[in-house]
């Protein structure tokens, strides 16, 4: 199944796994043994996959390595570095707020910096940071954790994760809001998104009330700037030099869009077009002041009424097919509406953000979700219910672009990974063109533009797409890379060997091909030796 949710994995048990371990005795010594030499870049899909799709391997072969070759030229020619990042697990640091095993956490980043890796992201939850009460900040796990990327010579991107997380596709660890605002929702539930059919999400807080003193007389636009100022009072000496990047969380999975594909309780599933969030009280004033404005009373009493449901398909119903209500008059000023207070959240949000971090130097990064399916039809419905109006005839990331750009922030886009001969048929997906709209609008708004995979992949092919995701011909390749996620999986032979040299590429402009020269004897086994005798070296980690 293809989306572009952050798949999520909790922190690695290395003591799963007999290829990847960690002994209580650690000392933090590290010897070196030679990995084989690997064979060089094939396809992966598999025969029965291929089949399926009615594709022959040869085909399919051929296909990845003119792509692998086109890197090879053009990347030669430009030489763009693209440094890589990893994103460490989701319970980086525990709901106690302390660094969640540490000896684990050095000995994977001293693999990590072996493999050439620029450095690591974390989330910096709110629900975590701020649980204890408004104002209240406990940083401790998270200065722990800067220390030792510090001492491996690594970089940090941090997170502002003001969503909960759980909820999602992969998410296996829970860490809501902070209870004294679940306390406030709980009073007022209209402060979360909500469906046309009564549902709430308490994913994140309504952007409906941005600007109204909801959270105990502060507003959620106040509480998001005062937690990220509290953290640059806290990381001042950090930011610019170890802490390289904050990436400003600006609504679900730390995403600017609506929660229009919730997966929890199975209410969504792909490729299901999603549903309006707009039904929240503060929402739906939002609405009826904009039609009254126009004119319009009638088009102010609720969203659309023909848009289906989460599972439904575009054609299936009145507003998304092809001839359907998205084009008419109406459905325009809907979907301006719905998209330009996204966009209007996100400029609130950039704006506090660039306010407290400026003069440290730090970049500041935003995301942006890689909605494929049903690209390929002319409304793009699961785009439209995510809050991107961006139809056959009309471009929804320009504008998104032009909003990062105006204050100096990255786009941060997903799906960088998926190749349209991957996805099933019936779900109209095109992930590639997505990304070739998206890295146009960003060229053309003069905005930086960064990569994640948007589902955890580990095979040469997703490495390759990459790879040819990340050059320009034209000046707009993207200025970094971060992967999802560090896991145990991440760690075993074929796996850690793919990304050595897929970092390897990267960092390298794309100048070598992921061949043997690029794969082969790595020299990242790590052990570690015991104190009395060091020539008992025990493995610990395969990477």
């Amino acid at each position: 199944m293809a989306l572009t949710l952050r798949s999520s994995t909790s922190f690695i048990n290395l003591k799963d796994n007999k290829s990847f371990k960690t002994p209580d005795e650690i000392l933090g010594t590290v010897s070196f043994t030679q990995i084989k030499p690997s064979r060089r870049l094939r396809a992966k899909n598999s025969m029965h996959e291929i089949l399926e799709r009615g594709i022959s391997t040869e085909v399919t072969r051929k296909d990845i390595l003119e792509k692998l070759h086109a890197l090879t030229v053009s990347h030669g020619q430009q030489g763009t570095k693209v440094p890589v990042y990893i994103m460490l697990p989701l319970d980086t640091v525990t709901h106690g707020g302390n660094l969640n095993k540490p000896r684990a956490m050095n000995a994977s980043l001293m693999a990590l910096k072996s493999a050439g890796v620029e450095g690591v992201m974390v989330d910096a939850w709110w629900g975590l940071v701020e649980k204890d009460g408004p104002m209240q900040y406990n940083w401790e796990g998270y200065a722990e954790l800067v220390q030792m990327v510090a001492r491996h010579g690594l970089k940090l991107q941090v997170v502002m994760s003001f969503h909960q997380c759980g909820g999602n596709v992969g998410d296996s660890c829970s860490i809501p809001l902070p209870p004294w605002a679940l306390e406030e929702i709980s009073k007022n539930p209209d402060l979360v998104y909500t469906d046309g059919s009564g549902r709430r999400n308490p994913e994140y807080i309504s952007l409906g009330c941005d600007s109204l003193p909801v959270l105990r007389g502060r507003t959620p636009i106040q509480v998001y700037a005062d937690y990220m100022q509290s953290f640059r009072d806290r990381f001042s000496g950090d930011l610019g030099s170890v802490i390289a990047e904050i990436q400003v969380g600006m609504g679900p999975c730390g995403e600017l869009r609506y929660p229009s594909y919730p997966e929890s309780n199975g209410t969504w599933r792909f490729p299901g077009i999603g549903e309006f969030q707009c039904y929240d009280k503060y929402m739906r004033a939002s609405l009826q002041a904009s039609a009254e404005a126009l004119g319009h009373m009638d088009w102010g009493k609720s969203g659309p009424h023909d848009s289906g449901q989460y599972n439904q398909f575009p054609e299936e119903t009145g507003f998304f097919r092809r001839e359907g209500t998205w084009n008419t008059e109406y459905g325009k000023f809907f979907l301006e509406w719905y998209s330009e207070k996204l966009l209007e959240h996100g400029d609130r949000i950039l704006a506090a953000a660039k306010g407290v971090f400026q003069g440290t130097q730090v970049k500041l990064s935003g995301k942006v979700a890689g909605i494929h399916w049903h690209y390929r039809t002319r409304s793009h419905a699961a785009e439209l219910t995510a809050g991107y109006y961006n139809t056959r005839y009309h471009d929804g990331y320009l504008p998104i672009a032009r909003m990062m750009g105006k204050h100096g922030v990255v786009l941060n886009f997903t799906c960088m990974e998926m190749r349209d001969g991957e996805q099933p048929e019936h779900a109209n997906c095109s992930p590639e063109g997505l990304v070739r709209q998206v890295k146009v609008a960003a060229k053309t708004a003069g905005t930086d533009l960064a990569g994640e995979n948007a589902l955890e992949r580990y095979d040469e092919g997703a490495y390759a797409q990459v790879l040819l995701t990340s050059r320009s011909d034209s000046g707009n390749s993207l200025s970094a890379f971060t992967y999802l996620r560090m896991n145990k999986r991440l760690f075993e032979e074929n796996n850690w060997r793919n990304l050595a040299g897929f970092v390897k590429s990267m960092s390298e402009g794309g100048n070598n091909r992921l061949s043997e020269s690029d794969l082969g004897r790595t020299d990242l086994y790590i052990g570690f030796i015991k104190e009395k005798s060091a020539t008992k070296i025990k493995e610990a980690a395969l990477v």
